[in-house]
């Protein structure tokens, strides 16, 4: 493999010719530029991506810290950062929490030494010490799923988007509203989601009964267990239970059909996350589109623009739309 020297000669230009050319930096003539190609071409010579980011001081790898890699909407998230981020020449560098908190802050530190150009969380959480190291880089991070204070935040309408949810159990005549929801930690998912169904309830002037809410973790099986403590309420249980994810509520439904309780007759079921296993339950769920794969674009975006701009907006909500279908 030729050195850049050796190019150089080859293609009778100096070393820094060949170095603007190979970085897209600085002026090189049309002339200088054919020739480099050409002896490129000829020799098969590949530029050292290491030398590269040693004088760019750029490594063109942005890192995503993820709270579990085992759901379609991380693979959605992924998939749209990856092809984002691609079309400007950067790579991904995954990193998986398993909705480990802690281990949000140790990847932290590890990107920053893997001296990536930027980072990109899907967060779990809101907490003081996240925000203040996330504060504390020198690299550029985005933040998707949870409002940070001072960090660029790609945020969903949790709030309007579980009210509607709700109000569209009413309209269709419930009163008896269940809500299977996850830890408040969660700001997004575990409180707003729920303070979303709280709101739409109290507009219309129903009651929410402690029982009727339900606190589960991010699983099937726990979506099961939440029903089944609904259906075990010594007085008359909800006819209509909205869950705040997909996975919680076709837990949920795979309870009811054991039981054999009809939906949406006996008991309506609805969620968010329209995931593609979602409109394949018997009957179909009803479920609130985040297009998540645009929010990794977005994110990805927004990384690109503070590299290039320094300079980002702080906070973008997302657009939402309500699917409906046969278990409502």
């Amino acid at each position: 493999m030729p050195t850049i020297k050796e190019i150089a000669a080859m293609a009778n230009v100096s070393r820094s010719t060949v170095s603007r050319a190979l970085n897209k930096s600085g002026y090189v003539s049309e002339d200088a530029r054919k020739r480099i190609d050409k002896v490129i071409e000829d020799t098969g010579y590949i530029p050292s991506e290491h030398a590269k980011s040693l004088r760019t001081k750029k490594t063109k790898v942005i890192g995503v810290i993820l709270p579990t890699i085992q759901t379609e909407t991380s693979s959605k998230i992924v998939s749209g950062i990856d092809q984002e981020l691609a079309k400007q020449g950067y790579q991904i560098l995954l990193a998986n929490t398993n909705l480990e908190q802690e281990k949000e802050l140790d990847y932290l530190d590890l990107l920053k030494v893997r001296q990536v150009d930027g980072i990109v969380l899907v967060a779990t959480n809101t907490e003081p010490q996240l925000v203040e190291k996330i504060n504390a880089l020198d690299i550029p991070v985005v933040a998707i799923g949870q409002e940070l204070e001072g960090v660029t935040s790609i945020v969903y309408d949790d709030f309007h988007a579980s009210k509607e949810l709700t109000s569209l159990f009413i309209e269709e005549g419930h009163t008896r509203i269940g809500f299977i929801g996850v830890d408040e930690t969660d700001r997004a998912v575990g409180l707003q989601r729920k303070q979303g169904y709280l709101e739409a309830m109290k507009e219309h002037q129903l009651n929410v009964k402690p029982d009727w809410i339900q606190k589960a973790v991010f699983d099937i099986d726990s979506g099961r267990d939440a029903m089944k403590k609904m259906l075990a309420l010594p007085e008359t249980p909800p006819t209509a239970v909205f869950a705040v994810t997909d996975r919680l509520a076709i837990g949920a439904m795979s309870l009811l059909k054991e039981r054999n309780i009809q939906i949406p007759a006996d008991m309506a079921v609805a969620s968010i996350g329209a995931s593609e296993i979602s409109q394949y339950v018997d009957p179909p769920l009803t479920t609130i589109d985040y297009q998540n794969k645009k929010a990794g674009e977005q994110a990805a975006r927004q990384i690109l623009h503070v590299l290039h701009q320094k300079e980002s907006l702080k906070k973008i909500i997302l657009d939402y739309r309500l699917i409906k279908r046969g278990s409502v």
